[in-house]
């Protein structure tokens, strides 16, 4: 397994994102693309002394874009919804 900070790569900070830490506990973070749900899992639980229920994930691949006649390419991204048990909570997320 990799080191638990750099599979947690930063949190997503986004209205729907926010809406689901307040409705369902669930977090969400960029995550390196080659880490499994297994360690996506561990290194939460480590990092921020939470219990991890579940863990969806999404590939985001990047987008083409332009510049003039140069076209170019952002890179593909990994997110990863995490359910927090009930009553934990990650202070990142807090008054967002």
């Amino acid at each position: 397994m990799k080191d638990s900070y750099s599979i947690i790569k930063s949190p997503v900070i986004t209205e729907k994102s926010t809406a689901s830490v307040a409705e369902h506990n669930k977090v969400v973070f960029w995550v390196a693309l080659d880490a499994n749900k297994k360690d996506i899992k561990e290194a939460v639980e480590k990092v921020f002394n939470v219990k991890v229920l579940g863990v969806n994930t999404q590939r985001a691949p990047g987008k083409t874009k332009r510049m003039g006649k140069y076209a170019g390419q952002r890179p593909t991204r990994k997110k990863a919804y995490c359910t927090l048990r009930e009553g934990d909570k990650i202070e990142i997320f807090e008054g967002v």
